[in-house]
């Protein structure tokens, strides 16, 4: 008799430690779906009240590591972490929270060395990609505490529709000449071609204090057609400023040179100012505020010299899954005050809009795509036309960036242009078809 109360009384108690099993389970089935569904603060009140009974079951650890990184607690999510770990050292999910959480608490040599570690396990290519962001992020922190230098040089190949970016027709009707029909010169209509061109540059930047740095930069570019001669491009810029970041936000201020040539000779000139405000809501939310002063010179058409004063926003979003979408939004307006007395008709205002984003397709394939719009309205009547001008330019960007290698970028895409104005002459299209191949140095 003693010998059944005994086996039935261990059945009971098989049964209520099955049952216990069972009910924690679905406890930790539940905050898994919890964080699944980003309600990380669920997770974490439903976790928190075990950890007395549950710490160093390494699942149970994972899950309320992973729920306190998500909500900010980074000093408990390394403890429940540490202790997942202890338990299972190669478990690849544990160490990169961990790896996170150290990153928030701003121990970025260990962060780093985490980070690396995992990065060498055989991870699906979104995690890969969220890791290598993180690893990016520590060493724009790293580069802001001293010296860095970087460059690039690049080359491309691609047809051009309309190289000189003139009318399509080749007749104009001139209402101060009575509207008499004139001819146009050939290189004053639209002429295709096919064109290469190679570039490079560099920039500089050095840390004054772990807030203030010293900035500085160059760009060449020349373009050739194929038989386009009087139509080759070139220009030189360089610029140098300072960048104060405290916090979230980011003050540059600049001054900016620029060069740039058609045929070999110099056309315009522009040397300015512009001042930078950027907050950064989060990692992956910034808003962008900027303003611009610019005087503009022609050396060989003095009439057309011109102050440029431009102010805009833009706003930038970065977003996770799997197609891992940034995406922008901008607006800008001001105009360009001529210098010359008597020809309004030159100076003019200008508004307008960009937009664009961009989306990974592979870990090393992405599709961007850009519009913008800006319309021009001039100050006086055309001499010739005897209307005020007012064009509305439309700019489309379709592309693809692939990256077979570390530095290395390949990118192929098309861009369409269309300038429609109320003076016939000054309307065009122009289409490119091109790639570019681009090799960074850091």
């Amino acid at each position: 008799m003693r010998t059944l109360c005994r086996l039935f009384l261990s059945c009971i108690l098989l049964f209520a430690l099955v049952d216990t099993v069972q009910a924690a389970d679905a406890v930790l089935e539940q905050a898994r779906q919890f964080i699944e569904r980003n309600e990380a603060k669920a997770a974490y009140e439903l976790l928190i009240p075990l950890q007395s009974e549950r710490a160093g079951d390494p699942v149970y650890d994972l899950l309320l590591g992973s729920a306190a990184n998500n909500i900010g607690k980074y000093s408990e999510a390394v403890f429940a972490l540490e202790r997942a770990l202890a338990m299972q050292p190669d478990n690849a999910q544990a160490r990169a929270e961990i790896a996170r959480a150290y990153f928030y608490l701003g121990e970025r040599p260990t962060a780093k060395s985490e980070f690396e570690s995992v990065s060498k396990q055989d991870l699906p290519p979104a995690v890969l990609a969220t890791i290598r962001k993180y690893l990016d992020a520590i060493t724009r922190v790293e580069s802001a505490e001293r010296t860095t230098i970087a460059g690039y040089a690049e080359m491309t190949v691609g047809w051009d529709s309309n190289v000189n970016a003139a009318t399509g027709g080749s007749q104009v009707a001139v209402p101060a000449f009575g509207g008499a029909i004139l001819t146009l010169n050939r290189a004053g209509t639209s002429l295709s071609d096919n064109f290469g061109s190679v570039g490079g540059g560099g920039s500089v930047r050095h840390a004054l204090t772990p807030k203030l740095a010293l900035l500085g930069g160059i760009d060449v570019k020349k373009r050739v057609n194929s038989r386009q001669d009087d139509f080759n491009t070139g220009f030189n810029a360089e610029n140098v400023g300072f960048n104060y970041t405290q916090d979230k936000n980011s003050y540059t201020f600049a001054y900016q040179k620029q060069d740039y040539y058609v045929d070999y000779n110099l056309y315009r000139q522009a040397r300015g100012v512009i001042g930078q405000y950027q907050h950064a809501f989060t990692e992956a939310s910034v808003l962008t505020a900027y303003a611009q002063y610019t005087p503009i010179e022609y050396p060989a058409q003095d009439i057309r010299n011109a102050n440029r004063a431009v102010g805009g926003l833009a706003y930038a979003r970065a977003f996770g899954g799997e197609y891992q979408p940034v995406v922008f939004l901008g607006g800008y307006g001001g105009s360009e005050a001529e210098k010359a007395l008597n020809v309004p008709h030159l100076g003019h205002e200008f508004w307008g809009l960009r937009a664009g984003g961009r989306f990974s397709l592979r870990d090393n394939l992405a599709l961007f795509a850009n519009a913008s719009r800006e319309e021009r309205r001039y100050g006086g009547a055309d001499p010739l036309f005897l209307t005020s001008r007012h064009d509305a330019q439309n700019d489309l960007a379709l592309g693809l960036v692939y990256t077979p290698a570390k530095f290395w970028s390949t990118t192929p895409q098309i861009t369409y242009t269309r300038n429609d104005s109320n003076i016939q002459i000054n309307q065009f299209e122009r289409t490119q078809i091109f790639v570019t191949v681009r090799r960074e140095f850091k």
